[in-house]
C-alpha cells in the first residue's frame, strides 16, 4: 500500500508513545494543579464541547462508501467484531470474582469498562501494515468497530454495568446527553464530510492534534475531579503494579486467542494477522470521551485508568509483534 499509515511513525521513533506521554502528564498536572471552582465549571462546558468536536470529526474521516466497500468479506469483520464486543466482555464479567478483591470494584468497573470499547483505527492498521498484514481488512473492520462502538459501547455499559457501578446512572437527561454529545456530532459530521473531506485532508497533522488535545483536556478534567474529592488516596502503588500486570496478560493472551481461533477457522496468514491487531485492540480516543459522558462523579478517573494502561501495553507488545511479523515475512 503506497498511502502512509497513521500511526506508523510512533513505531519507528519509540515504544512509548508521545501522545500517551501527553496523558499521563495531564494526569500529573491534575494531581498538583486540579481544576477547582469556577474553573472546573467553566472547564466543564469546554470539556463538553471538545468531545463533540472528537465525534464530529471521527464522523467526518470515516468515509461510508469505503466501509461498504469492503464490507465483502464478512467472515473477517465479523470475527473482529466478535472478539471485540463479544469475547472481551465476557472475559470481563468472568474476571470479577478474581479482581475485585485484589484491586478493588472501582478499578475492576474500569476494567470491564475498557473490555467493552471499540478497537482503535490508527495503530491497528499500522500494525497490521507492518506485519504485511490485510491492510484492506484492517481499514474496514478497525472503522467498522468504531463506528458501532458509538452505538454499542454506551448500550453494553448500561446493560452490564448499570446494577454494579457506583458513579453510573442512566436517565432520560443522561440518554439525551449521550445522543447530544457523541451521536448527534457523529452524524453531523458524517453530512458533512463531503463539503470537509478535502480541508481535513490537507490540514491531517493540525486536526490530529485537535483530537490529541481534546482527549488530553478530558483526562485532566477527569483526575482533577478525582484530585479534588480524594478520590486518589483509595488507589495503592500495589493497585497499579497489578493493573500492569493484568494488561500485560490480558493482551497476551487476547492475542494467542486472536491467532488460535482464526487459524483453526481457516483464515490465511494476512488475515490472521488483521484479525489479531485488530481483535486485541482498544481505542483510547474513543474510550476516554465515553466514560465522561457515561460516567458521572469523581469515579471517572478510576474508570479510565485501566484502559490507559491497557493502551500503552498493547502498544509496545503489538509494536515488537508487527515487526517481527514484518521481518519473517520478508525473508
Amino acid at each position: 500500500m503506497a498511502a502512509k499509515i497513521p500511526g506508523a511513525g510512533l513505531l519507528k521513533r519509540s515504544p512509548i508513545d508521545g501522545f500517551v506521554l501527553a496523558i499521563f502528564g495531564a494526569v500529573l498536572i491534575a494531581a498538583i494543579l486540579p481544576a477547582r471552582g469556577a474553573f472546573a465549571d467553566v472547564l466543564d462546558w469546554v470539556v463538553v464541547a471538545a468531545i463533540a468536536l472528537l465525534f464530529f470529526l471521527y464522523g467526518a474521516r470515516l468515509h461510508p462508501r469505503e466501509a461498504l466497500a469492503g464490507l465483502a468479506h464478512w467472515r473477517l469483520h465479523l470475527t473482529i467484531l466478535a472478539f471485540t464486543f463479544i469475547a472481551f466482555p465476557l472475559i470481563g464479567l468472568a474476571l470479577k470474582p478474581v479482581l475485585t478483591p485484589i484491586i478493588g470494584s472501582d478499578l475492576y468497573a474500569g476494567v470491564l469498562f475498557l473490555c467493552l470499547v471499540p478497537s482503535t483505527v490508527q495503530s491497528s492498521i499500522a500494525f497490521t501494515s507492518i506485519a504485511k498484514g490485510n491492510v484492506p481488512g484492517a481499514i474496514v473492520s478497525a472503522s467498522v468497530s468504531n463506528l458501532l462502538g458509538v452505538f454499542l459501547t454506551p448500550l453494553l455499559v448500561v446493560w452490564l454495568m448499570s446494577s454494579t457501578t457506583s458513579g453510573l446512572h442512566i436517565d432520560a437527561s443522561s440518554i439525551l446527553k449521550i445522543v447530544a454529545e457523541i451521536l448527534v456530532p457523529f452524524i453531523l459530521g458524517q453530512l458533512a464530510r463531503p463539503f470537509i473531506s478535502t480541508w481535513l485532508s490537507r490540514y491531517a497533522e493540525p486536526t490530529k492534534l485537535v483530537d490529541r488535545g481534546s482527549i488530553v483536556l478530558v483526562v485532566y478534567a477527569a483526575f482533577s475531579e478525582g484530585v479534588v474529592a480524594g478520590i486518589w488516596s483509595k488507589v495503592d502503588a500495589w493497585q497499579v503494579i497489578a493493573m500492569i500486570v493484568l494488561a500485560f496478560v490480558l493482551v497476551v493472551v487476547m492475542l494467542g486467542l486472536t491467532r488460535w481461533v482464526p487459524e483453526r477457522m481457516g483464515f490465511d496468514r494476512a488475515d490472521v494477522i488483521a484479525i489479531q491487531f485488530c481483535g486485541t485492540k482498544k481505542s483510547l480516543a474513543t474510550g476516554l470521551p465515553m466514560a465522561t459522558v457515561l460516567f458521572t462523579g469523581s469515579t471517572v478517573g478510576l474508570i479510565v485508568l485501566p484502559l490507559m494502561i491497557f493502551h500503552q501495553i498493547q502498544l509496545i507488545i503489538c509494536a515488537w509483534l508487527a515487526t517481527r511479523y514484518g521481518r519473517k515475512a520478508i525473508a
